[in-house]
């Protein structure tokens, strides 16, 4: 077992057995257990904004899970912070899954269609890695395959996702899902104990980057 199957493993336990060592006391969070700093900063752009990255990946059932529950918390982040998902892959067979993601956000699709790729792959138990098992997926709701198939195979998707494996790199993610808050540091459901929690944590960091 790898670094990363581990640490996709634990982050599952974590969430569902919401170990009680782990869970966010009533004080501050704690760095090195709620939450990690990064040693090398990630240069973020010159918005005036905090911004949020959540990790993720289509093919990771804690990315399932915790989809609710951070879908509903970033549309209640102030307007001085921008959010924003990017889909990671850890190896060959889940890099069609980032790329899904990245031309459905290409062609303007994500609201009609994001929590359908969660629910084909995690419920009805379908794979999307075959351009005719994606194909016959977009066909089913409503979307132009051969158009999706375009954008897919594209450069602006081949670029979005140089940049998100990037990115990815930089905050050094090695599970998901994974919260990073302005280039400074991240938070998880395994590292706070909790899909609440994590976002609670991230509440926390957001102030942190405004203050600093």
């Amino acid at each position: 077992m790898n670094r990363r199957h581990f640490n996709l493993c634990l982050a599952g336990a974590c969430v569902a057995a919401g170990w009680p060592g782990l869970v966010l006391a009533q004080g501050a969070p704690v760095e090195g257990r709620d939450y990690a700093r990064l040693a090398q900063p990630v240069p973020m752009p010159a918005s005036g904004k905090v911004e949020v990255v959540e990790f993720f990946g289509y093919w990771c059932p804690h990315c399932n899970s915790f989809e609710p529950a951070i879908d509903a918390w970033s549309r209640k982040l102030p307007a001085d912070v921008s959010f924003r998902r990017v889909p990671v892959a850890f190896s060959a067979p889940q890099e069609p899954y980032a790329k899904i993601y990245l031309a459905l956000e290409a062609m303007g699709q994500l609201d009609a269609v994001h929590r359908k790729v969660f629910a084909a792959i995690h419920v009805q138990r379908q794979r999307l890695e075959k351009e005719a098992e994606i194909t016959a997926f977009m066909t089913a709701n409503g979307i132009d395959a051969a158009k999706f198939m375009d954008t897919y195979k594209g450069f602006t998707v081949a670029s979005k996702f140089k940049q998100a494996r990037q990115l990815a790199d930089a905050y050094k993610i090695d599970g998901v899902p994974t919260i990073g808050v302005h280039g400074r540091y991240f938070t998880s459901p395994s590292l706070a104990g909790g899909a609440d929690q994590a976002l609670r944590v991230a509440d926390y960091l957001i102030q942190r980057a405004k203050q600093s």
